[in-house]
């Protein structure tokens, strides 16, 4: 895989204004917490009939738009526009031009709401314009430092702007390609999440277990990039299910390799960082759960469950308590309290994919039984860590 490279930090900026808007994680760490929360909460209810969402995605277009391009889209600007002060050195967007980045991710989830009144072309243009401005962002920077494998976030996220799209070029009337740009992101999310995963789950895996050395070998980092740069690719240009499928079922196979080499069993007397193995493990089951689909042996819908509750969702999370703890100077280490929602969190997985394989007949109760759970995992991950995200940092430093 590709290598994330940091370099020794220059002497820091402090952030004008608000603590909140000191760092990128701050606001939308925040935000990613409390639209998981919302999000499923409004979708349940929607789900269940008791009221309509908006029609510019389509009922279920806007739930899956939504926790592609507003959940998970939060937590990749807030972890970028953190990281990439350690990566370089250089302060990116802080203080006001923070807030403004923060506005227009908030306005692009709110817009849909108001379709009567906000023409179609102005909703799209609204959240279409927010990975640009991210990546615009954090460009400067990222040219700045020696390490130029580092820029490789820019193009992913103009990439991911593009499959962004698709999406509204359907809800727009122009085409019918929102299932190629919501597939194309889901992938693209995965391609980023398992591109970080690969710097940060070996190091602190060293950093925590004396001696432990984990294993890389360069022609599976290599293969991963490529298998899942041609799933990307596929969904955009043609996809097919049996391209698709066998794209898949290598990618599982080659992250099951990877995951192998990091692998030591002390991982579990470690909540924060089995979580992150927990992650990465979804992956590789959607992944093949993907693989599997593709050529009809199981269901595509919860497939790509195993790959967002599971594999996004619970790596994500595992990373916002991580990185949210470091950077505002506490201990790495996760209360109690947040170690039983990491286990909420993979139950919720596990009961969105498993649960209605083994009852079908109960497919509704699976449904809200995973999102019931879910909603709780972030609400309390909510309580735990608002004070923590819009307070200074306890020892002092800026950020």
């Amino acid at each position: 895989m590709l290598k994330v490279h940091s370099e020794p930090p220059k002497p820091e900026l402090e952030a004008q204004g608000m603590t909140l808007l000191a760092l990128g994680f701050r606001p939308f760490f925040l935000s990613a917490a409390y639209s998981a929360l919302f999000l499923i909460l409004i979708w349940l209810g929607a789900w269940s009939g008791a009221y309509a969402l908006p029609t510019y995605y389509g009922s279920i277009g806007w739930h899956s738009h939504e926790m592609l391009f507003g959940y998970a889209v939060a937590i990749i600007a807030g972890f970028l526009l953190t990281a990439v002060r350690n990566w370089t050195g250089v302060t990116p967007p802080t203080g006001r031009p923070l807030g403004l980045l923060f506005l227009l991710w908030l306005a692009g989830r709110i817009a849909p709401f108001f379709e009567s009144v906000i023409p179609g072309a102005a909703i799209a243009i609204v959240d279409l314009a927010f990975l640009p401005a991210v990546a615009m962002g954090i460009q400067p920077a990222l040219w700045q430092g020696q390490q130029k494998a580092n820029r490789i976030f820019v193009p992913l996220l103009l990439v991911m702007a593009l499959a962004n799209l698709y999406v509204h070029l359907q809800s727009l009337g122009f085409a019918t390609t929102a299932v190629q740009g919501t597939d194309a992101m889901l992938y693209l999310v995965a391609f980023l999440i398992t591109l970080l995963g690969g710097r940060v789950i070996p190091f602190f895996t060293e950093a925590v277990i004396p001696g432990h050395q984990s294993k890389h070998d360069n022609k599976v980092e290599m293969a991963t990039v490529i298998l899942l740069s041609g799933l990307v690719l596929s969904q955009f240009i043609y996809p097919v299910a049996w391209v698709t499928g066998t794209l898949a079922l290598a990618i599982a196979i080659s992250q099951l390799l990877r995951v192998t080499g990091w692998y030591s069993h002390q991982i579990w007397r470690i909540p924060i960082l089995w979580v992150l193995f927990t992650g990465m493990i979804w992956l590789i089951i959607g992944f093949a759960l993907i693989g599997l689909a593709s050529f009809g042996i199981t269901a595509v819908n919860l497939a790509k469950h195993a790959i967002t509750v599971g594999g996004i969702g619970v790596l994500t999370y595992g990373m916002m308590a991580r990185v949210a703890l470091g950077h505002t100077g506490r201990a790495i280490e996760s209360s109690r309290l947040i170690n039983g929602c990491f286990i909420l969190l993979n139950l919720a997985a596990i009961t969105r994919v498993f649960g209605p394989q083994l009852l079908p007949q109960q497919y509704t109760m699976w449904v809200h039984l995973s999102g019931g759970l879910w909603i709780l995992s972030f609400l309390l991950f909510s309580i735990i860590y608002t004070p923590m995200l819009i307070k200074p940092r306890v020892d002092g430093k800026a950020g």
